[in-house]
């Protein structure tokens, strides 16, 4: 489960704590000037999962980092693979990768787990197996093949398999479903059709989507929603955003009557239009939509927005205040990315402090940010050795590394 669902409530954003929780790079640097309180932190980060996202904001690599700088027992963790799945994949994750950068404490946890046959077991080994050197889990064939017992394995895609010579049947794949007509004007007509099944019109916008573009489709839009169970709010149909950019500036006209349509999911649809193709007259619509995001605290999604601004260079020097601000406070660590990205297009001379933070950032695709943009200096030269040797950072952020370092 999630922080937020949870009802778990972060902590300051400038404290040691909300450092932590949200995996920014502050945080692991301050750590080594108040490790009583990083201590603290990093435990309470490993008991609850504090991620905003589970399946796209990063952390095993950071808080590795911070287990290993604050010389932390591994007991926690280790515990913590007996718990629920959630717990199990938090805590694996965690110990592999302090296995990968010297911890055999870490690395005999994960295997005496697999041995026993953790009620995760597959799972633990799916990633040693991905992640480990093969001599660190070669030799557990026999135990993996006892406690398989002749079935077929959860994760018949791991390494394991068939290096062990395990064949795996391959999974069928998934039945094709009916595609929506292939002319235009027929999935045209489907679509004005409002008693036409939601499947049906999702297919003709699939299928609009794939194709070169029908301006046809900008006068149906409007009718163009669905809601669902559970939900009081109305949304587009799927793939209605993808059929749009493929008309690109040619939704434009129409996108600044959605944002005013005061139905939310069609201003939505707007603002993504303006955000991509807009000109300097529909810079204010973006503000506004950003100034009304930081009011409620509004963290995800904002990816495009940021992005969209960044098109628009220092005429957009307006958002660079609010986007300080969703970058220290969002705990939503996947879209920092673009609030970096979009202040070193908009308010360059501001970010060297944080491209520099960025460098230790919980999230691999801002460290590579970082490496190509922050300005040179010994501590980057320090950083990006560091880097570039790690053991456990993927390679685009080692290339990047060694880039900067040489």
């Amino acid at each position: 489960m999630t922080a937020h669902e949870d009802g778990y409530r972060y902590a300051p954003a400038d404290s040691p704590a909300g450092l932590i929780e949200r995996g920014r790079g502050l945080g692991a640097l301050r750590a080594r000037g108040e490790p009583a309180a990083a201590r603290a932190a990093v435990l309470d980060c490993l008991r609850t999962d504090t991620r905003w996202d589970w399946q796209v904001d990063q952390r095993h690599h950071y808080l590795a980092h911070l287990v290993r700088e604050l010389a932390l027992p591994i007991d926690l963790p280790v515990t913590l693979l007996d718990g629920t799945d959630q717990d199990n994949w938090r805590s694996h994750g965690l110990l592999a990768v302090l296995a990968r950068t010297g911890s055999t404490e870490a690395r005999a946890a994960l295997r005496r787990y697999v041995r026993r046959g953790g009620e995760w077991w597959q799972g633990v080994l799916d990633t040693v197996a991905d992640e480990w050197p093969t001599p660190w889990w070669d030799d557990l064939r026999a135990d993996a093949l006892r406690l398989l017992a002749g079935a077929e394995p959860e994760h018949p895609d791991s390494a394991c398999w068939p290096h062990w010579g395990l064949a795996v049947p391959a999974a069928p794949p998934p039945p094709r479903p009916a595609r929506a007509p292939a002319e235009p004007a027929a999935l045209l007509a489907v679509l004005a059709d409002p008693d036409a099944p939601r499947r049906d019109r999702a297919a003709a916008l699939r299928s609009l989507g794939d194709g070169p573009g029908a301006p046809e489709l900008l006068p149906l839009v409007p009718q163009l929603w669905t809601c669902y169970p559970g939900s009081p709010d109305s949304f587009p149909l799927p793939h209605l955003g993808r059929a749009l950019e493929r008309l690109g500036p040619l939704a434009l006209a129409p996108a600044r009557e959605w944002v005013a349509s005061g139905a939310p999911w069609l201003a939505g649809l707007g603002l993504g239009v303006l955000a991509g193709h807009g000109t300097a007259a529909d810079l204010p619509l973006l503000l506004a939509d950003l100034a009304r995001s930081w009011a409620d605290r509004r963290w995800c999604a904002l990816d495009w927005l940021a992005d969209g601004l960044s098109r628009f260079g220092p005429a957009a020097g307006e958002a660079a205040p609010l986007l300080h601000l969703f970058w220290s406070e969002t705990p939503h660590s996947y879209e920092r990315l673009s609030y970096l990205r979009a202040l070193t297009a908009i308010a360059p001379a501001s970010t060297a402090p944080l491209l520099h933070e960025a460098l230790w950032d919980c999230e691999s695709n801002v460290r590579r940010f970082a490496l190509e943009h922050a300005p040179d200096g010994p501590e980057l030269l320090s950083r990006a050795a560091e880097l570039r040797d790690s053991p456990v950072e993927p390679p685009e952020v080692r290339a990047a590394a060694a880039r900067r370092a040489g």
